[in-house]
């Protein structure tokens, strides 16, 4: 079992999600009002939701009309819960449908900014003007009220932009709340779960540390537990919070699989240092290449090395004998881009190694206290129970690390091209001032070669990418407009001192729709 498979803290909002691209963004504005908050499909039934005990429900927008055959629907006794429930878009849609309210498409979709006015006086905008500026994206509208529900607003072209069941305490917005065009989204959000709902602002770094370790304290008991260590934020705040609650009992494992950056390996050592915590480093970079060898499909790439950190580890504790528990870093983006499509919030985006990665006969009970963390949340955490700021900080690495950065098979003499081109680039990020601006940056050798000429002759060598991100959560990402000058220069010295190289670009794509990894 794992320790967050129980509620971690006291004020939950469950978040239904229909397909929307904006769910994870709606929980990231919950969060950040110090609401603990999860997604969940849309699947779920009354019972599962009332096992939780949230304190509200917030239905997402989707891409689908309530009006098709197989459009995604929720368990009918959710509505008779008495919890709090506000419907986003699709998800106000639905519930005026469900509420014998009448929904029909409208003459034309509306997107984009639009001004609504706020008719009757409510907890939802409290505090709002009367003429709001939001966000619009649908197709369909609510032009019928249920019975019980009154208009809270409404717009030039819809009569209906908000309603309300004051008694039941249900509510629906036509608009987008949770996207930043709707500048004051965050506060009707806020007025919702706080005024309507009554939720309390415990998700603090302060609160979930302590949660986390009284929560490990109690799972784990007097049993000795494994942490699997990257030297990333995410396992060493893992490793500091286990070591808080249990002490001796953790030793920590760190795999040199053979895919690290370069000089990765020391600078893991020598930070880990700062604890009194026991470090293993185990060299395992022969078996994970050989497993790798001929493999090119990214998906197999990640399995492969998911199921190689865990016979390792396997290994490792057949040595000691009395270890039952494997601890990682495992955060909440981790667990909703693996979810399976028809079972989770979300399309499989891709498989994490240390999730849908695991083999299915593993021995090891799992701890992971940081599963419903978004990684700015991490960070907060890691500072608050004493990591040195420039651990917390460290730029994030993949636990599959070079592998879904090499395309295509991985070879030797690939590793040793995108070592060095990846030290180039972070080095020459790093001495300039941009290096607190820019979220992750690290090169791409993808398996396209193309012709270049050097000294006279010709070349058919790889062409690398050089890629860096702003983010807060990795959930989203952009690129930074980088100076040129700094582009140039680590273009010329990574074709000029790289052998295998002759071509760079520098990667112009957001998140969504490509992601931060190239595989």
């Amino acid at each position: 079992m794992k320790i967050q498979d129980k509620k971690p803290i006291d004020d939950l909002v469950i978040i239904i999600d229909f397909g929307a691209q904006y769910a994870r963004l709606i929980a990231r504005r919950i969060r950040e009002q110090n609401i603990y908050c999860e997604i969940k499909p849309h699947t779920i039934s009354a019972k599962e939701i009332t096992a939780r005990s949230p304190k509200a429900i917030i239905l997402s927008g989707g891409p689908d009309s309530v009006h098709e055959k197989n459009s995604p629907k929720i368990d009918k006794d959710i509505w008779s819960l008495n919890i709090p429930i506000l419907g986003i878009c699709y998800g106000m849609q639905l519930m005026a449908q469900e509420m014998g309210g009448i929904v029909e498409p409208g003459e034309k979709s509306e997107y984009g900014s639009t001004q609504i006015n706020v008719t009757k006086e409510n907890k939802l905008f409290e505090g709002l003007q009367e003429d709001l500026v939001c966000w619009m994206s649908h197709k369909d509208l609510v032009k019928g009220l249920p019975e019980g529900f009154e208009t809270l607003a409404r717009s030039k072209n819809i009569p209906i932009a908000s309603f309300e069941n004051k008694e039941k305490k249900l509510y629906g917005i036509q608009f987008h709340a949770e996207v930043t065009h709707t500048v004051w989204g965050k506060d009707l959000l806020e007025n919702f779960t706080s005024e309507v709902a009554g939720c309390k602002k415990t998700w603090t770094p302060e609160s979930v540390s302590k949660m986390a370790i009284r929560n490990i304290k109690k799972e784990v008991q007097d049993e000795k537990v494994l942490c699997a260590l990257s030297g990333g934020v995410d396992s060493v705040t893992t490793a500091v919070l286990i070591h808080k609650a249990i002490g001796d009992n953790l030793t920590c494992v760190f795999i040199d699989h053979g895919l690290l950056r370069k000089n990765e390996r020391q600078e893991v050592e020598n930070a880990f240092k700062f604890f009194n915590i026991e470090l293993n480093v185990i060299d395992a970079s022969e078996l994970f290449l050989s497993k790798l060898k001929g493999i090119t499909n990214p998906e197999e790439k990640r399995k492969i090395i998911g199921e190689s950190f865990i016979r390792v580890f396997e290994d490792f504790s057949k040595e000691r004998q009395d270890i039952k528990y494997l601890a990682q870093g495992t955060l909440y983006p981790d667990v909703i881009e693996s979810f399976d499509p028809k079972g989770g919030p979300s399309s499989t985006i891709k498989t994490h190694h240390n999730v849908g990665g695991l083999p299915e006969d593993m021995k090891f009970k799992l701890v992971e206290p940081l599963r419903y963390f978004f990684k700015d949340e991490v960070r907060k955490v890691a500072i608050e129970i004493g990591i040195p700021e420039e651990m917390a900080y460290r730029q994030p690495f993949p636990g599959p690390g070079l592998a879904i950065r090499i395309i295509g098979e991985i070879t030797n003499e690939k590793l040793r091209i995108l070592q060095e081109a990846d030290e180039i680039v972070r080095k020459e990020i790093e001495s300039t001032i941009l290096e607190e601006e820019v979220w992750q940056y690290f090169a791409v050798l993808t398996d396209l070669k193309t012709v270049g000429v050097m000294g006279d002759g010709r070349t058919y060598e790889h062409l690398c990418a050089i890629r860096a991100v702003t983010s807060v959560d990795g959930m989203t990402c952009d690129f930074p407009e980088l100076p040129w000058s700094l582009i140039r220069k680590m273009s010329s010295r990574i074709m000029n001192e790289v052998n295998g190289i002759n071509r760079c670009v520098y990667d112009v794509s957001t998140k969504p729709p490509s992601t931060i990894e190239w595989e």
